[in-house]
């Protein structure tokens, strides 16, 4: 689908000051400020499989992902996303796509035309369990993306249950903004109508379906958002019969309203302030209010999947560089050090540097898969050190103040006995700051240069523009 979500109402607070409440299809006044104490109110965190605590997430575009843009392909690449320190395999949607009403040539992953079929483009059914029996046997996990809002326009519920979708003046239509009741631009798909409780429960066997037949390990849910809450809190109990399964949203607005369902969300907020700060438009301070507000408003269980790059910011918005410009590679950094569960999209490791067609056949120019050691590096840390697991898993990250916070952004994060400290310089200049505070002194190695230096409170670091240290004990 084309990109769903704009920067969350947070983010924009933060950035602006102003008072909108920003989605794709509308702006809405609120009242929320960047100085708002209001904390949600949460329930029991839902359950969580072991192995999502120290994990983190690798995006296939299966179509993208190879010339031959197969099962099978992506299968013989799973010994290198393994070696490379992924632990999820996320893939785009994988089911045949709706040619009524289609984008492009190839039409969009996101209109799905049987939520219980492969797309034979990919290949069969047993290719697909064979790619899942692989990641497993190499200790990777498969989540798949659905989308439970709407279908494509010759899905067989249109004929054969057209009491599932939802009518305006008697007729189906294309999904609705939940805030405004308006229809979107979203032309290739239909609203479904979560009033009808055997649409409920046709969603859930189809869901159901993955995690028993074909073993699969949990979801990324397509605008989490647009679904009823009442509707996750069923989801979840049905499908933890099977297995405890790992639950990713794509929304970050309301989390309080489907934290009965889901172990993570998209860090949205944290990803444009993050990107205000490459493009020289705020300083790097915004970055301590997205973290305080984000405090207030999810529960201490929860965590969010932090991204630079994924398949709606690389078609749409821009690739790496032109996002995030000469500073990538530190925000690659900060994104996988701070607190959250970081995402690589696939070709990153290769330098990706263009924007991949999304309703086309355009393969992602692989190269000499330059990144793979800084990438390498980072994923070895986060699944090793204790300090920057998940959740109440790791530690959180505590702000050590500079004489240049402006432009310095450091910190550290402790768990255990675990330490990591980080300190990066987010400007287009050089600078030579102090560490002020305490708590996070001693001998330490730093990851990439792979030096030993002793951090201690009032010491002197000089940095290039954009250079970044991580340090761990």
């Amino acid at each position: 689908m084309t990109k769903y979500l704009l920067a969350s109402a947070l983010s924009l607070l933060i950035l602006t000051g102003g008072c909108k409440n920003s989605t794709q299809t509308d702006q809405t006044e609120t009242s929320t400020t960047p100085t708002d104490t209001t904390t949600v109110q949460f329930g029991q965190a839902p359950p969580a499989p072991e192995w999502a605590k120290n994990a983190t997430i690798y995006e296939v575009n299966t179509r993208q992902f190879s010339r031959e843009g197969t099962f099978k392909a992506v299968t013989a690449q799973l010994p290198r996303l393994k070696e490379l320190g992924v632990d999820i395999v996320w893939l785009m949607p994988i089911y045949p796509i709706s040619l009524k009403n289609k984008k492009g040539p190839l039409g969009s992953p996101y209109a799905v035309a049987d939520y219980m079929s492969v797309n034979p483009d990919y290949g069969t059914l047993d290719d697909f369990k064979a790619l899942v029996q692989r990641a497993h046997a190499l200790g990777l996990r498969v989540i798949l993306d659905w989308i439970p809002n709407h279908t494509g326009w010759d899905h067989k519920w249109i004929t054969e249950h057209p009491d599932y979708y939802t009518k305006v003046k008697g007729k189906m239509t294309t999904p609705l903004d939940p805030k405004t009741g308006k229809p979107t631009d979203w032309t290739d798909v239909v609203d479904l109508d979560y009033d009808n409780p055997n649409l409920r429960k046709a969603m859930i066997d189809a869901m159901s379906y993955w995690v028993r037949e074909c073993d699969i390990d949990g979801f990324r849910c397509d605008v989490a958002g647009f679904v009823p809450d009442d509707f996750w809190q069923e989801v979840r109990p049905a499908l933890d019969k099977i297995k405890t399964v790992f639950m990713l949203a794509e929304w970050e607005d309301e989390p309080g309203h489907f934290s009965s369902c889901f172990n993570a969300n998209y860090a949205w907020g944290m990803h444009t302030v993050m990107k205000a700060v490459a493009q020289g438009a705020r300083p790097a301070t915004v970055i301590d209010s997205m973290i305080v507000l984000n405090q207030k408003r999810f529960p201490k269980w929860f965590y969010q999947m932090q991204f630079l790059q994924n398949h709606d910011e690389n078609s749409w918005n821009g690739t790496l560089t032109e996002s995030f410009k000469e500073g990538a590679d530190a925000f690659v950094v900060l994104s996988h050090t701070i607190d959250g569960m970081p995402l690589v999209y696939n070709g990153m490791e290769s330098n990706l540097n263009k924007r991949l067609a999304f309703f086309e056949k355009d393969s992602i120019p692989w190269g000499t898969y330059s990144k793979t050691d800084f990438f390498k590096s980072l994923l070895t840390l986060k699944h090793r050190n204790r300090a920057l697991w998940n959740g109440q898993a790791g530690g959180k990250a505590v702000k050590i103040q500079t004489g240049d916070d402006d432009k310095v952004y450091a910190f550290y994060r402790k768990k255990d006995n675990d330490q990591v400290t980080v300190v990066l310089n987010l400007s287009e200049k050089p600078v030579t700051t102090r560490l002020e505070g305490a708590g996070y002194e001693g001998t330490f190695m730093e990851i990439f240069t792979r030096t030993s230096s002793e951090i201690k409170p009032g010491m002197t670091i000089t940095l290039k523009p954009w250079e970044y240290r991580v340090y761990t004990n």
